[in-house]
């Protein structure tokens, strides 16, 4: 569970900025998503096999070397 503690004197937007941030640093909003519909488990293993891809790729284009 995401909270947060209100300073005496802060503004409430500021509170809720921080609140946001929080919230979205958690993943709660992504595990809803993925908890959303039923993915098969040769789409899933696909789907983590491209993400391998892309962050080896990513991996190459920062260190050439």
């Amino acid at each position: 569970m995401v909270g947060i503690i209100i300073g005496e004197h802060e503004p409430i937007d500021r509170a809720l900025r921080r609140f946001k941030k929080k919230y979205e640093r958690s993943g709660i909003l992504k595990e809803v998503k993925r908890r959303a519909f039923f993915t098969k488990p040769s789409v899933k293993k696909r789907m983590k096999l491209a993400k391998a891809v892309r962050r080896a790729q990513r991996a190459a284009m920062e260190n050439p070397f």
